[in-house]
């Protein structure tokens, strides 16, 4: 039986004025996420992924198309209703230390999150400590500031941090990209679990195809915002069927 359907972008578009032009960043992009799925959207830089990223986070109005959060469309979700679209949906971004406040502690960052879904002071405590556990750092870490942790942990603490609204998606723009190879396997393998053991699905942005290729199950390559082709990941990165596909491939595995 297929999965549900939990995410869906058809024909999103974004134009930025630059100048006196409209600069066009993405052009046309149309994909669906099922439930317990990692789709990889890759390209180089200033192909239209991050832009993506935000359009699907609304942190970016679209200029056109539509996004569907499990069947409701939320392309201008405002008020309530983008509260609503942030207990189903979180954002992770690329630079951990950018994440958190840095006059807070990483705790004080969590505990936030969970204090404005009505837990008392004490339960967001409690469950801070847990969320930072499941995430594999110790209690201890609630009481660290940003500057006091490696990049990697960091990391760590802001998945902690959007696991504590119970989403059912993550968007992870270049999580991995500012951090060195060992924090990157740690991350991945925590995604990996929350990926089998929790069925949370993922939107998963990176220009690094060995990560795509051992996470994704399904990818989608962008070029100057447009889609160049989309598949398995064994497709895409097996047997691309677009040039431009293939020279991404030969330069980066």
């Amino acid at each position: 039986m297929m999965e549900e359907i939990v995410l869906e972008a058809a024909h999103l578009s974004k134009v930025f004025r630059s100048g006196k032009q409209d600069v066009e960043a993405v052009e046309d992009v149309s994909f669906q996420l099922r439930q317990g799925e990692a789709l990889g959207i890759v390209g180089e830089s200033g192909s239209g992924k991050s832009t993506v990223a935000r359009m699907l986070a609304r942190l970016t109005d679209s200029s056109g198309g539509c996004i569907r959060l499990f069947g409701k469309e939320i392309t201008h979700a405002r008020g309530k209703e983008l509260r609503d679209v942030y207990r189903k949906l979180q954002l992770v971004f690329q630079t951990p230390g950018a994440s958190f406040d840095p006059r807070r502690t990483l705790g004080a960052g969590i505990r936030e999150g969970l204090r404005n879904q009505g837990l008392s002071r004490s339960a967001a405590a409690l469950r801070a400590g847990e969320l930072l556990k499941r995430c594999g750092l110790g209690k201890e870490y609630a009481g660290r500031y940003p500057h006091q942790v490696s990049g990697g942990e960091c990391q760590r603490a802001a998945v902690a941090r959007a696991l504590g609204m119970e989403p059912r998606i993550l968007i992870c723009d270049e999580i991995t990209s500012a951090l060195d190879v060992t924090a990157q396997k740690k991350i991945l393998e925590l995604l990996l679990t929350l990926k089998q053991e929790e069925k949370l699905s993922f939107v998963f942005i990176s220009h690094d195809l060995a990560l795509v290729q051992a996470f994704c199950d399904r990818v989608l390559v962008l070029y100057q915002g447009k889609v160049m082709e989309e598949g398995t990941t064994e497709e895409v990165i097996g047997s691309p069927s677009s040039e431009y596909t293939r020279r991404l491939v030969a330069s980066a595995l």
